[in-house]
């Protein structure tokens, strides 16, 4: 039987694990579009994960639990489709925002699963919210953005 901190150590390991996914996302979207507007939106969306990652890492590690380093395979296979996308695609950025928009809604769901089933300490409680609201916020102006694109 699992401890408790083992289960919230492995739920933020499994958000850390996506928040390298989009990190690394975010940055090879960055590399595959031209518009400069997109192209910041992109390398900033990859460093508000990269500081993502160093706070779950914290707190992963105030619960005395191992860090999982580095991104899943399903992440890797998306990378790889909007490689392909990319290099096929004659509408490449609104791809990559629709891309973007499908991957952040789908990091506010697994948010709100951490939160919704589990009774964490107020501290995790406090970054897990502020982290999801900072991608909802995002989505806001991702939409902007495929408005321009």
């Amino acid at each position: 039987m699992k401890t408790y901190t083992e289960e919230v150590g492995q739920k933020l390991n499994a958000l850390l694990e996506k928040t390298y996914d989009a990190e690394k996302g975010f940055k090879k979207a960055a590399e595959n579009v031209e518009n400069p507007a997109l192209k910041n939106y992109f390398q900033t969306k990859a460093q508000q994960r990269y500081d993502f990652g160093h706070e779950l890492k914290s707190e992963i590690k105030s619960y005395g639990q191992d860090v999982d380093k580095g991104g899943s395979l399903t992440g890797t296979a998306h990378r790889a489709w909007m490689d392909v996308k990319a290099a096929f695609s004659t509408e490449n950025e609104e791809s990559m925002l629709e891309e973007a928009i499908r991957g952040e809604k789908a990091s506010v769901n697994e948010y709100q699963e951490v939160l919704n089933e589990t009774a964490l300490p107020s501290t995790t409680q406090n970054i897990l919210a502020s982290q999801k609201s900072k991608i909802e916020s995002g989505l806001s102006t991702i939409k902007t953005l495929e408005d321009l694109s």
